[in-house]
């Protein structure tokens, strides 16, 4: 069985805990306890205690990219959690902008601490689970919306290869977790065919017309079962919602329970 809690989200489900535009999940296996991402703050920390979660018994952490609000809460997790190493891609501090110049890059202090590990395009964490960036895949399908990257002395829009996704195998069974999707979650979907997908879709300011409504269709059309939140705007959500039975929303505070 996994289990995973949503400790930080654009909402919370009840009132005792906290808010914001961001992510972190706590995903627990028979093995293994993983934060998976550590939103904006250290608010992450506060729901956990609320919800009499130790994170000080994580023993891996992985940053899903490299924007503020999936990685803000790193330099409250290292002095918290003092043993769990932390996956991050080698380009996840590369400097990042929004589409109005605005930084939404990670603490530049806080690169080349010992305890963060770089991973390549493809790296094992034992126990069925390994990251992958895939890179060397298909581009980004709903454009950068504006997003930059400084990458020497040039902006250019941003590729994403600072991105990657977490793959835990259960026999047959695969689930796939994702901050953001910003690679495109029909392409997540189509490379991993997962049995659940569970991130972000990175489609919270597209329209709600026919082009959202063809995705939700085709996205039913794989047999995956997804869980959403964040990115992916709640808007949204209940707009493909009614494409995709398959499809649920989790605040901060739910948990989602696999096999």
């Amino acid at each position: 069985m996994i289990q995973i809690t949503v400790l930080a989200e654009n909402t919370a489900r009840t009132p005792d805990l906290e808010a914001e535009h961001g992510l972190s999940l706590l995903i627990e296996t028979h093995t293994r306890r993983i934060l998976f991402d550590m939103g904006q703050s250290d608010l992450f920390l506060r729901n956990a205690r609320r919800l009499k979660i130790d994170l000080s018994t994580v023993d891996t952490a992985i940053l899903s990219h490299g924007h503020y609000d999936h990685g803000g809460g790193l330099s409250a997790f290292l002095p918290y959690n003092k043993t769990a190493p932390v996956y991050i891609t080698p380009t996840a501090f590369e400097p990042h902008f929004n589409e109005k110049g605005k930084s939404i890059g990670l603490d530049p202090t806080l690169q080349g601490n010992p305890r963060l590990i770089l991973t390549g395009d493809e790296c094992s964490l034992g126990d069925g689970m390994t990251l992958y960036t895939c890179n060397k895949n298909a581009p980004v399908t709903h454009g950068t919306q504006g997003m930059q990257t400084l990458r020497g002395n040039e902006k250019i829009a941003d590729d994403f290869s600072h991105e990657q996704y977490l793959l835990i195998q259960e026999g047959e069974k695969k689930i796939l977790v994702s901050g953001c999707s910003h690679k495109g979650v029909e392409n997540l979907v189509k490379w991993f065919r997962p049995t659940v997908l569970i991130g972000g879709f990175h489609i919270s300011k597209l329209p709600l017309n026919e082009d959202l409504a063809a995705l939700a269709r085709r996205l039913g059309e794989y047999g995956t079962e997804y869980f959403t939140f964040h990115c992916t705007g709640v808007t949204q959500y209940e707009f493909m919602k009614q494409q995709v039975p398959a499809l649920s929303y989790k605040a901060g505070g739910d948990t989602i329970t696999i096999f």
